[in-house]
């Protein structure tokens, strides 16, 4: 069972699957459940649940289609089904792709966030009312698996989240935690044994569709694909191998299971995710729109392999070489096949940078390393988010553009920016702030020195 029917899980976790059961003559198969776009349920039911993966090779495009989604459902429309599914015993593995927003974090204490409006409307539902967040209707069902007795089952998230797994079990439980069900205690005592929530990193840059991935889907096919997607040659999957249930054997198609994920997970969000935000935020500052125009200037290649070496002392050891996985990184985003959208990779920063740039600057600066790229990268961001900017979608959009103030400093501003963003320590860094402010002028006038 998944949660999340976007492009990324229909290039990535379905893909594994669909190659697992094929090599192991095993039936997996996946219910994918869309938490609020029924359009994208009604297309997929239409075409029986199937769609092409276009892969993007620099040599040409090679394109089939992908059959391991079964069922398709709304989570709202469809709560019966999806319920029955979550205490159903022959579902083993729930997995997520919900974005970083669809777990309702607090910036403060980094639980869930009981204040948010949407988990504040769910805790306040009737037992048989409407659930209209992931997290509310993930416990929810596995509140009623453990009353039935049902057998364990392991969720996986799939987000790119530090520490994902424990961030899941933790916004899961607080929910229970803060429900009125009389039972919310037998319930979390239940959870432990019979959930597991193991962490995981997945990698593979997964364009947006747009009107031409429609056209190539019907060339190619000679029939009209609604829900065509696209990516990259490469791809990755790294698991914690704390399973409590069953799963797809999906090391049969390359899958990673390790008892530690940490070394590959902070590898790749501060250096890839990292860079990805770095190439979207200066590269929009510059007036590109694709990370591959990025890579194609001067700037783009230094730019990836500054950062890299910047962050490098900053990982733990265990994981991928941090040099060689940054000419990886190169050859990757200057693929020309690829037309990855900066706005795309620049949305929801407020988000985004806490988790790549902030833990490694602050990391960094408390050795009394220096951190250029880092300033220059924050430099952007903050650039990014005046009154006036490339209006990038983001649920912090209109408090960053109140911080700019055409009176003020603009290292007054890049503080204000930090405070907004749950970094009062680094606003408070005066030398910080001082440099993050810096090349403000050079964007301004569409220059990226590095």
């Amino acid at each position: 069972m998944h949660f999340g029917l976007g492009a990324f899980h229909r290039a990535h976790q379905a893909v594994y699957t669909e190659r697992a059961a094929a090599r192991s003559g095993e039936p997996w198969g996946i219910a994918a459940v869309a938490p609020r776009s029924a359009g994208t349920v009604r297309a997929l039911r239409a075409q029986d649940c199937l769609y092409s993966l276009a892969e993007r090779r620099p040599e040409g495009e090679v394109r089939r289609v992908v059959g391991s989604v079964v069922a398709a459902l709304a989570m709202g429309p469809d709560a019966g089904a999806v319920d029955a599914l979550l205490a159903d015993p022959d579902v083993t593995v729930v997995t997520l792709t919900v974005t970083e927003k669809g777990y309702h974090r607090s910036p403060v204490t980094g639980g869930l966030d009981l204040a948010a409006a949407p988990v504040a409307a769910d805790l306040a539902a009737p037992p048989d009312g409407p659930l209209t967040t992931v997290v509310g209707r993930l416990a929810a069902g596995l509140a009623a698996r453990t009353r039935a007795g049902a057998p364990p089952l392991t969720v996986v998230s799939c987000d790119n989240m530090a520490d994902n797994g424990a961030v899941l079990g933790r916004v899961v439980r607080d929910f229970v935690r803060a429900s009125a069900w009389p039972d919310r205690e037998t319930v979390l005592e239940r959870l432990a044994p019979a959930v597991s929530f193991p962490a995981t990193v997945v990698d593979r840059i997964v364009p947006a569709t747009g009107e031409d991935d429609l056209a190539a889907a019907r060339a190619a096919l000679g029939v009209r694909d609604a829900l065509p997607v696209s990516g990259e040659p490469y791809r990755q999957w790294v698991l914690e191998d704390s399973f409590a249930a069953p799963r797809p054997p999906w090391e049969t198609d390359g899958a990673l299971f390790v008892p530690d994920v940490a070394p590959y997970q902070l590898t790749k969000l501060r250096l890839l995710n990292g860079s990805h935000s770095l190439l979207a935020h200066l590269g929009l500052a510059a007036g590109h729109g694709t990370v591959a125009d990025a890579m194609a200037t001067g700037w783009g290649e230094t730019a990836v392999r500054a950062l890299c070496a910047e962050v490098a002392p900053t990982l733990p050891a265990g994981g991928p070489d941090p040099a060689g996985y940054a000419g990886d990184l190169v050859v990757r985003f200057r693929n020309p096949a690829m037309r990855h959208l900066l706005r795309q990779i620049g949305s929801d920063a407020s988000l985004k940078i806490t988790e790549r740039w902030l833990p490694a600057l602050r990391a960094l600066r408390a050795r009394g390393t220096a951190t250029p790229v880092l300033e220059l990268a924050l430099a952007a961001w903050a650039y990014g988010t005046r009154p006036g900017g490339p209006a990038l979608p983001d649920p912090a959009a209109g408090t960053l553009a109140a911080c700019w103030d055409r009176t003020g400093r603009p290292a007054d501003t890049v503080r204000a920016l930090l405070r907004r963003v749950g970094a009062a320590d680094l606003a408070e860094d005066t030398a910080l702030t001082g440099a993050v402010a810096d090349p403000l002028p050079a964007l301004r006038a569409g220059r990226v020195e590095i």
